[in-house]
């Protein structure tokens, strides 16, 4: 792409190539659930639908602005695209797929001061998960049971016994899991989720299940850096009850100041008036449409449309019933 020419049309919603990520613990239903053609991938863990981190970028796969990264668009188009909330540098929220046919590791993301005093480029992340699917017996691991200190947690790693130590559940469909940066957690197996993020892809790893590398060594954890990134003294994680499959009403699964998150359930036409910020809106079941005075997109399960600031007026329709992610900044 040309990097000195600018479409003259004014910025409309936007969609993007996702980025697909393959690991260990990959299956094959981003395929199967969320049409996602993944190619050649198929254990395919996490479908990236919108990115802006240095080495991963999403691009425009239509219209327009077809070929523009989110970082230039960010750059380049900052009011049209972020509205009250710009300038920035970059975009920030990450938004993704994830399919755990095997449990994630157990691993925790540092807050900002963390963050900035174990390297300048590494950046607070706090999560929210929303289950779309689960299978007899899948867990979540989310938080540490009142009381445990850091001794008590490295004895319960080093002996493989975490359960002593951190909380799990047992999720249900439509649940949404908020993980505030500093909450040690893993995901389970058989677990397939939505997540918003702040725009950050620090991990330290500190307990991997006793897996080893394909060359037979184990895999590497960071128990230091974690340790020292854990909140011990945090309040137990809530899990909240999942949302109701048809609501009559706008449902806000997520209120932070780091991101907000309001599921939609939409069967018939309904309006969305944008107030100047910038929506991810994902289809999560059913199909439908979205339209905007000079533009119309057909969605489907597992597509995501981000809406920029200068759209002012959104129209949403469904025939059978389409539930919808809205995720921005407050």
């Amino acid at each position: 792409m040309n990097n000195s020419t600018t479409p003259s049309p004014t910025l409309g919603p936007l969609t993007f190539q996702p980025l697909f990520r393959r690991a260990l613990w990959g299956g094959t239903r981003l395929a199967s659930l969320l049409n996602k053609g993944s190619g050649h991938l198929g254990d395919c863990s996490e479908s990236w639908e919108i990115v802006d981190l240095d080495d991963n970028q999403s691009v425009v796969n239509a219209g327009p602005w077809s070929g523009w990264t989110l970082r230039q668009l960010v750059q380049e188009q900052g009011k049209a695209l972020l509205g009250r909330h710009a300038p920035r540098d970059t975009f920030p929220l990450l938004l993704k797929f994830l399919d755990a046919t095997r449990p994630l590791s157990l691993q925790v993301h540092p807050d900002a001061t963390t963050a900035a005093r174990h390297a300048p480029d590494c950046h607070s992340k706090t999560e929210a998960w929303i289950i779309l699917a689960t299978q007899p017996g899948s867990r979540l691991w989310v938080g540490l049971e009142p009381g445990t200190t850091s001794d008590q947690l490295t004895t319960a790693l080093a002996e493989n016994n975490i359960d002593c130590c951190v909380t799990s559940f047992e999720p249900a469909v439509g649940q949404c899991v908020v993980v505030p940066a500093g909450t040690i957690h893993a995901i389970g197996e058989g677990i397939v989720l939505a997540e918003i993020q702040q725009s950050s892809d620090t991990t330290y790893r500190l307990y991997d299940w006793g897996r080893t590398d394909t060359d037979g060594t184990p895999r590497r954890v960071d128990l230091q850096r974690g340790l020292e990134a854990i909140h011990f003294d945090a309040a137990p994680i809530v899990t909240s009850p999942p949302a109701p499959a048809n609501p009559t009403q706008p449902v806000h699964l997520v209120d932070r100041r780091e991101f907000q998150v309001v599921q939609h359930h939409i069967s018939g036409p309904t309006s969305l008036n944008n107030d100047d910020r910038c929506r991810i809106l994902t289809a999560i079941d059913g199909t439908g449409s979205l339209e905007t005075n000079d533009d119309r997109i057909d969605l489907t399960t597992g597509q995501t449309v981000l809406i920029p600031a200068a759209v002012q007026a959104i129209r949403l329709d469904s025939s059978n019933g389409m539930t919808l992610l809205d995720c921005h900044l407050p």
